[in-house]
């Protein structure tokens, strides 16, 4: 079995795929361009790789963010958590927003007349590798007639599932204060894997099972399932906390006191016409 399992959002194993034309173009349909991780030493390749095999049951690990924004279901997924939205509002999208505590990966706000009137925060977080997946990378397209150099067949990698574990959850811990403070609520997008590694390395016991409206953090995690040719995202849970929750990583704290004022500025200067959410 192949060690890379989807290469620029196609499945590895789909016989129909014209490689020749998709390394041509090198093109992530997540987020509608060119695959935004290159390599250091020839940044004009795009590396590509969205999901990798893992360990002796050859589970599928995705290693890119990117790849959990299919079809923008996530963005779907946080719709009822905006309680101020109302029918005629407009979604839109927002990405790298400043806070206190770190950045947001991306915000869903509805707007009314170019008006914030509700948002939430939204985090995702796929697993760090170690070593290197080029190599395996190489020798799948060399494989399928492409002519390849700078392989290793030796080279192997892993995955850092404490480190991305322990690292989101301080990161987590920094942010949700801020939301919380300005009764907004934040969302941890991740793979059921990292979610069932968290659950056992750290403590959940306070975690409610069933998501409550009123916590201001939740976990939403999803699973890849194999549907014909093509993975598909599938949500497969939602759990709740509060800030307190999070609290249990160690790290340093962030000034949470804000102005909603504040943070609706900024938000506002950002949206566009390219930022509203169409289906």
């Amino acid at each position: 079995m192949e060690k890379i399992a989807e290469l620029f959002a196609e499945n590895t194993s789909d016989k129909g795929v014209r490689w020749n034309k998709i390394l041509e173009r090198q093109n992530c349909p997540y987020i509608n361009r060119k695959c935004v991780k290159v390599r250091k030493s020839e940044p004009s390749i795009s590396i590509g790789t969205c999901t990798v095999a893992y360990g002796k049951d050859n589970m599928n690990v995705i290693i890119c963010p990117h790849r959990l924004i299919e079809n923008n279901q996530l963005f779907l997924d946080c719709i009822h958590l905006l309680s101020l939205h109302e029918p005629g509002n407009e979604l839109h999208i927002l990405s790298e927003i400043a806070i206190p505590g770190g950045s947001v990966d991306y915000v869903l706000a509805s707007v009314k007349n170019g008006k914030v009137k509700d948002f939430v925060g939204i985090e995702l977080q796929t697993v760090d590798t170690t070593g290197s997946v080029w190599g395996y990378r190489q020798s799948f397209l060399k494989s399928k007639g492409l002519e390849q150099s700078d392989f290793n067949a030796t080279a192997t990698f892993g995955m850092n599932w404490k480190m991305t574990a322990k690292t989101i959850l301080v990161q987590m811990h920094h942010k949700i204060s801020t939301f919380e403070n300005l009764n907004k609520h934040f969302v941890l997008v991740l793979q059921d894997c990292l979610m069932n590694y968290m659950k056992k390395e750290f403590s959940f016991e306070h975690v409610s099972s069933v998501p409550k409206i009123g916590d201001s953090f939740h976990f939403h995690s999803y699973q890849l399932l194999a549907k014909k040719s093509k993975y598909r995202l599938s949500l497969l849970e939602r759990v709740s906390t509060d800030a307190n929750g999070i609290a249990r990583c160690l790290g340093l704290k962030a000034e949470a006191k804000v102005d909603l004022d504040v943070i609706l500025k900024v938000l506002e200067g950002k949206i566009s016409e390219k930022t509203l959410l169409r289906l």
